[in-house]
């Protein structure tokens, strides 16, 4: 009797993606250039239902402060659930809620803590935005808004409105220093000044065009936009320039925020105190939880002028107040900061070496690798064009060597590198190992934008 071949049945990985693909919209992203199904995590790494482990240098596009599943994000957790607390509570006062407005007071800067409210939004930081947007608009009886080229700020219709991809919208946008592509061609302190003198020109310019605003709103580095962090002196200018005129500033920490920078919050390089906060991300401890904060002269809602059934998150609350306490006791700012150098110098080497990184740049442990194209031309200034399609390689051959990264900035040509507060000194060695190998292979195979030659490094022929 014959024997029957038998064919192996697919993994059931495999089963799990090609079921999203059919299911799942048409507007997935993460999905499609990470095709993983995660199963276990803990701190930078994640475990695939194939076996394979990977170092998460994603972190939930920033969420994820502490890494995955941290022991007091857990503790948090668990104590919330072994208690019987409500789960769902709308916007009652509850003792987890009052932990956590308490500990996140404390994190702020002094003179906005001391005169604050907070208003806590539905779980998106798109929510929050638009909370914010409609609290400066009730406050100034005023409706335009200011906003800046290559910002992101969300996904609802506001918040896209303000976003850098806008179309056909009445948000002014306005120059972000922008050092490798400055808009005015100088760069540095010259371009960021010539930023701000557009800027105050529009506003005090009657025949501008551009009426009294209702706010502004900008990124202390934009991160969506390709890791680019403004300068001190910028964000002190706009600071002054929208005081001087009573036009509430709105800052959007939603990726910045908790430490990630290299300080608490990004503004506290600077040392400017905004009129409004936008908070989401880290501050739930990897669940949904989004809050603004602003001073107390904004404060002319009426009640239930903004609400949101999924504004009493109780887990996210307990995770985000241990979260919080965890980076304030621990010195991960400081430990974010120092780190983020020491991993910027040896990005600066890997640059070095090669033609196709235009610049890399960033603060604290939100880093950026711009990729551009090395047999292109450069422009006045010495910026090249960006190359997306080694940027996707350099992604997809990092997560072959198990290395999750993701892509930012205006040509999707920013590998963005975003890993938890709380790497070891060997992982990140250990990310940038990974990194650099995985540049080195993508351009060794993948031909230039103009498909003529591969990129190569410097000093060596295709």
């Amino acid at each position: 009797m014959a024997l029957t071949e038998t064919v192996p049945a697919a993994p059931a990985h495999e089963g799990i993606l090609r079921r999203q693909s059919l299911r799942e919209s048409a507007a997935r992203t993460y999905a499609r250039s990470l095709p993983i199904v995660p199963v276990r995590a803990r701190g930078l790494t994640i475990e695939g239902a194939d076996g394979r482990r990977y170092l998460d240098c994603l972190s939930g596009a920033g969420t994820l402060a502490l890494g995955h599943n941290h022991p007091v994000v857990l503790e948090a957790i668990r104590a919330v659930l072994d208690s019987g607390a409500p789960l769902h509570v709308l916007d009652l006062a509850t003792p987890v809620k009052d932990a956590f407005t308490t500990e996140l007071f404390a994190t702020l800067p002094r003179e906005l803590a001391e005169n604050a409210r907070i208003q806590f939004c539905g779980p998106a930081g798109t929510d929050a935005v638009e909370a914010a947007f409609k609290l400066v608009r009730t406050a100034t009886g005023r409706d335009g808004l200011m906003a800046f080229s290559g910002a992101y700020h969300g996904m609802t219709a506001e918040a896209l409105a303000a976003s850098g991809g806008a179309q056909h919208t009445s948000v002014v946008r306005l120059p972000y220093p922008y050092d490798y592509r400055c808009p005015f061609g100088t760069g540095g302190e010259r371009g960021a000044e010539l930023a701000a003198r557009w800027t105050q020109s529009l506003l005090d310019d009657h025949k501008s065009g551009v009426p009294h605003p209702a706010g502004m709103i900008l990124e202390p580095v934009q991160g969506e936009g390709g890791v680019i962090p403004a300068p001190d002196s910028w964000l002190r200018r706009m600071r002054e320039i929208t005081a001087a005129r009573q036009i509430p500033l709105i800052v959007d920490e939603v990726q910045t925020g908790v430490g990630r920078t290299g300080a608490f919050w990004a503004v506290d390089h600077s040392g400017i105190v905004p009129d409004v906060i936008v908070l989401s991300k880290a501050i739930g401890g990897s669940l949904p939880l989004a809050v603004i904060v602003y001073r107390e002269e904004l404060d002319s809602w009426q009640p239930g002028a903004h609400a949101g059934t999924f504004r009493g998150n109780q887990l996210a609350m307990a995770a985000g107040a241990a979260t919080l306490a965890y980076v304030r006791a621990n010195g991960l700012c400081r430990r974010a900061g120092e780190l983020g150098a020491r991993m910027l110098t040896r990005l600066d080497s890997l640059a070095a070496a090669h033609d196709c990184i235009g610049e890399v740049r960033g603060r604290g442990l939100m880093l950026g690798v711009e990729l551009v194209d090395r047999d292109a031309a450069a422009d006045a200034t010495g910026a090249r064009p960006a190359d997306p399609g080694l940027a996707a390689a350099v992604r997809d051959a990092c997560l072959d060597r198990g290395l999750i990264v993701e892509l930012g900035g205006r040509h999707s040509a920013v590998v963005r590198l975003l890993p938890p507060l709380t790497i070891t000194d060997e992982q990140a060695d250990a990310i940038l190992d990974r990194l650099a190998d995985a540049l080195t292979a993508a351009v060794r195979t993948t031909p230039g934008p103009t498909g003529s030659s591969p990129t190569t490094m410097r000093g060596t022929t295709p």
